[in-house]
């Protein structure tokens, strides 16, 4: 019998990516991007995906403390919560020239915040089983 995939004998769920790369680009400048960046990750975390958000560009400011809460779209679910979702379910990335360009280092971000560079989102995104995203 045929499965959901064709005749790969691959069952459908198999098949899907099991980790999920976001790389959010846009901050309080394009705001419904970011928050639909940091909505779609939080809720593959909440679905047990694993999940990987690299801040880079304008979304950068949200690696520090109390810069999520500064933010407000109307309708959407406050940045604030997102934020600590994903940092106590997945893993939150500054990019490292992103972080360099704003005067931001490792004593200034958040807790669980780890700052790397562009070698490592290549390796994450190119990892079996990997879809990555970019906002």
């Amino acid at each position: 019998m045929a499965h959901a995939s064709g005749c790969s004998g691959l069952d459908y769920d198999s098949a899907m990516a099991n980790k999920l790369v976001i790389k959010v680009t846009a901050g309080a400048d394009a705001p419904e991007r970011c928050s639909q960046a940091f909505t779609v990750a939080a809720v593959a975390v909440a679905s047990g995906v694993d999940v990987s958000l690299w801040l880079t560009g304008e979304s950068a400011w949200f690696a520090l403390p109390g810069r999520a809460a500064e933010f407000e779209l109307p309708h959407a679910a406050p940045l604030p919560d997102l934020l600590d979702a994903l940092l106590a379910g997945g893993r939150v990335t500054l990019c490292t020239q992103c972080a360099a360009r704003r005067d931001i280092t490792e004593k200034d971000v958040l807790e669980g915040v780890r700052i790397a560079g562009a070698q490592v989102f290549v390796q994450e995104a190119m990892t079996d089983g990997t879809q990555a995203l970019v906002y």
